[in-house]
């Protein structure tokens, strides 16, 4: 049988346990150790499978792996890990996800969440766990207004950004009279309010809209209506595949030829290697980063290149810089713990090849140059991947919607 210890004698060799306890912990403190669970633990939520795997999928999954070895490695001394989960764009899935990781699995902060919904999602459950959390691949601009938090970073680009410089360039071009084609969840409307709000103040007019659900295949229906508006432009106010057969199944529907013009208000190179630059040519469209800029970028993406066999897109540059900007974060507090470390996040300026001049905002957004560009035809690429001629670069402080705009009630205007 074990032997029976006295109850006053195991109040004492707790009470000796907690000050051995306390003395590690003292010690540990001392010694400058204070990364949680000696691991830095990172988590990031994309789709992998579905309609927008190309434009995160195993380019974010890539990016965020080059960010940590740019960074060296190991933060503090201490091990990074990253760990990625495909949420299958399903804000219940990832909600869950973000909270058994939070809880269980003791990952420190998320550093992307793939569509607008599931981020939305993510953050209100980081904002309930008091957690970081760095979103790229979902674009509306809810998350930095009504939905931000103390601890919300956005480091790619917004719907704002996006509808600002597309549609008010595409007016400027005599596309005056619009119709939309908006994808029925929250990135969609804000995607499309943006850019009716654009189109109205440019002195164009919005002749109807029609929304259609997620991972639609066939767009004939939407298309006839649009078709039948006559509309100057029929704009996809959708991202990934959905925007992808959308404009392909426009123009085997006739509308270009028609005299409609077709815009996208979310297109990333990916998608245009998808479409092809036969179906692509001409069309205007807004990144935050293109692979043929200057001589960094393009030893950047040569690198990706090698990896991948595609070039980034501005999304997956977001999480390279989420990724760099947290590990720099965490380097200057000197800790992984959530306040000092998004202190620290605010403060620091951004400075790497997707955004050599960019800073944090107080509502969390990182405002950097924007770029409007046009799709070359077949007969201008002079060799692959040459996809873009620059049109305008847009300064972050005019891409990006003004401070005295912003609804984040933590942010100081």
């Amino acid at each position: 049988m074990p032997r029976r210890i006295p109850a006053r004698a195991a109040v004492l060799a707790a009470a000796v346990a907690v000050l051995c306890a306390a003395g590690s912990s003292a010690r540990a403190e001392e010694n400058g150790d204070k990364i949680s669970d000696g691991v830095v633990k990172l988590g990031y939520l994309i789709d992998q499978a579905s309609t927008y795997a190309d434009e995160t999928g195993i380019g974010s999954i890539t990016a965020a792996r080059m960010a940590l070895e740019d960074f060296g490695g190991k933060v503090l001394g201490k091990p990074v890990e990253l760990v990625f989960a495909d949420h299958q764009n399903k804000p219940d899935n990832a909600s869950a996800l973000a909270r058994q990781w939070f809880d269980s699995d003791k990952v420190d902060a998320i550093l992307d969440v793939t569509a607008s919904s599931a981020a939305l999602a993510v953050e209100a459950v980081a904002k309930e766990k008091n957690k970081i959390i760095s979103i790229a691949g979902g674009l509306a601009t809810t998350i930095t207004n009504e939905s931000c938090t103390p601890a919300s970073f956005h480091t790619s680009m917004d719907t704002y950004s996006l509808s600002h410089a597309v549609a008010g360039a595409a007016v400027k071009q005599g596309m005056d009279s619009w119709y939309f084609l908006t994808v029925d969840y929250t990135f969609g409307y804000d995607l499309a309010n943006e850019a009716m709000r654009v189109v109205k103040a440019s002195g164009g007019t919005v002749i109807g809209e029609v929304r259609h659900p997620l991972n639609t295949s066939d767009f004939s229906s939407y298309l006839l209506q649009a078709q039948a508006s006559k509309a100057k432009a029929v704009a996809f106010a959708n991202a990934g595949l959905d925007m992808v057969n959308a404009v392909k199944q426009a123009v085997e529907f006739g509308l270009p030829q028609g005299g409609q013009n077709v815009v996208t208000l979310l297109n990333q190179i990916v998608d245009v290697d998808a479409m092809g630059l036969q179906t692509a040519q001409g069309l205007l469209l807004s990144e935050g980063f293109y692979w043929d800029l200057n001589d960094d970028t393009r030893a950047f993406s040569k690198r990706y290149f090698e990896r991948v066999k595609k070039m980034p897109d501005t999304v997956q540059m977001g999480v390279y810089t989420g990724t760099l900007h947290y590990l720099q974060a965490v380097q200057a507090a000197g800790t992984d713990a959530t306040e000092p470390v998004a202190e620290k996040m605010h403060s620091l300026p951004v400075h790497d090849v997707f955004a050599p001049n960019g800073h944090i905002r107080p509502d969390g957004l990182l405002e950097k140059d924007m770029y409007l560009f046009q799709v070359k035809s077949p007969g201008e690429s002079k060799y692959p991947w040459d996809y873009y001629k620059l049109l305008a670069t847009v300064r972050g402080s005019q891409a990006f919607q003004p401070m005295s705009e912003n609804k984040c009630p933590y942010a100081k205007k």
